[in-house]
């Protein structure tokens, strides 16, 4: 079946990004996972490429384009290439929504030019030591100063991706205490400069996967945050929050889906090279049972991320259908890249062939940006549950 979500404008695109991946990403790839993070000059790279900017107004230094169809080829070029391109997806996936939908004219004359250039990385800071997916539990405060000029901002995170190198950071704080009828209230959004005295990176975590990705813990020690730097309206964060997960949970989609395509892909390659008993592993009938199956459940869920994109580019896609989008293609890029694997025998586990990589890598797509139990709970409210 041919698809449709694509035009010759991001066709076009997806052959001047894998010229650039091929040439500035692959030689490098090992030295970036060993390091443990993408160096932060790459980001100017990527700035120069227009990355950045493609949803960004022209008033502003972007293209002015309103669609999430050139991430969606980004997501299926990395894939397809086994490499990733460290933090920076938090900047323009999770960053720029929260810019678009929340900040003033003014803000926007201040931030985006910087955003679209590289200049500065943003990121955001939700997830708290202690309370995970339970964001309305979350502790950081952020209380007015007597002469109104400021918050300071008093709290821990963890799992911030892109908090090494960020340069400005969205965080999640508490200015009102929850209410009894609601606890999600009280909780609003602060754009901080990670140069501000009290502000602290702690630990680089070392994770399972996403190896190149910075991913941080850090820390707020009396920071002051200017009232100008306040995101939206104070004590209306969760809100906020609940607005922009639905392209948040997209993006998991589409990257999980393409993790699954480029897992059939290697395992073809890898299994029509590889002879066993005189012949190649292609040759055995369960081989290619195996892909057939697994190109089966890639194509059901090209299908739904292809329609969750439509919709999301329409202004149409709802946290339901979002949700259920994430579920069934992280679950499939689950099932799919683990036969994958089996395939590549003994070398499957090893660091030096993609696909251990990709396997390392996919698993937190069912954790992060709510998990799949969440994405259950989110579908079953819907149908009336």
């Amino acid at each position: 079946m041919r698809r449709t979500v694509f035009n010759e404008d991001h066709e076009a695109f997806r052959e001047t990004l894998r010229a650039f991946i091929e040439a500035e990403v692959v030689p490098v790839y090992d030295e970036w996972f060993a390091a443990g993070q993408a160096p932060r000059d790459f980001y100017y790279k990527l700035a120069e490429l227009g990355v950045f900017g493609i949803r960004v107004d022209e008033e502003h230094g972007g293209a002015g384009i309103d669609s999430y169809k050139f991430e969606a080829v980004l997501y299926e070029e990395t894939a397809r290439a086994g490499v990733s391109f460290g933090g920076s997806g938090v900047h323009v996936l999770l960053g720029l929504p929260y810019i678009k939908l929340l900040a003033t004219d003014e803000q926007k004359k201040r931030f985006l030019p910087k955003f679209v250039s590289g200049e500065e990385m943003w990121a955001i800071a939700m997830t708290e030591p202690g309370t995970g997916s339970d964001l309305a539990g979350m502790k950081t405060t952020a209380k007015l100063s007597e002469d109104g000029t400021h918050y300071v901002l008093n709290g821990a995170k963890t799992f911030i991706t892109g908090g090494v190198h960020a340069d400005r950071m969205i965080v999640c704080a508490r200015t009102s205490a929850p209410t009894k009828e609601d606890r999600r209230h009280g909780i609003s959004l602060f754009v901080v400069d990670t140069k501000a005295e009290g502000y602290s990176v702690g630990r680089k975590l070392d994770k399972l996967g996403l190896k190149t990705s910075d991913t941080a813990e850090l820390a707020f020690v009396d920071v002051k945050v200017p009232v100008e730097d306040l995101l939206g309206e104070e004590n209306k964060g969760f809100y906020y929050l609940g607005h922009n997960l639905a392209s948040e949970r997209w993006g998991i989609a589409f990257g999980a889906y393409a993790q699954a395509k480029a897992a059939v892909r290697f395992a073809k390659q890898y299994v029509q090279e590889r002879v066993v008993f005189g012949q190649p592993v292609a040759a055995f009938q369960n081989t290619k049972f195996e892909l057939a199956a697994c190109q089966a459940e890639v194509d059901a869920a090209e299908a739904v991320v292809d329609r969750a994109t439509e919709a999301l580019d329409a202004g149409e896609l709802t946290p339901a259908e979002a949700a259920s989008a994430k579920l069934f293609a992280t679950e499939v890029a689950h099932r799919v890249i683990d036969r994958c694997l089996q395939l590549h025998g003994g070398y499957g586990f090893m660091n030096e062939y993609p696909i251990a990589r990709l396997y390392a890598d996919n698993r937190v797509n069912r954790i992060y940006g709510g998990t799949s139990e969440i994405m259950k709970s989110i579908i079953a409210k819907d149908m009336g549950l």
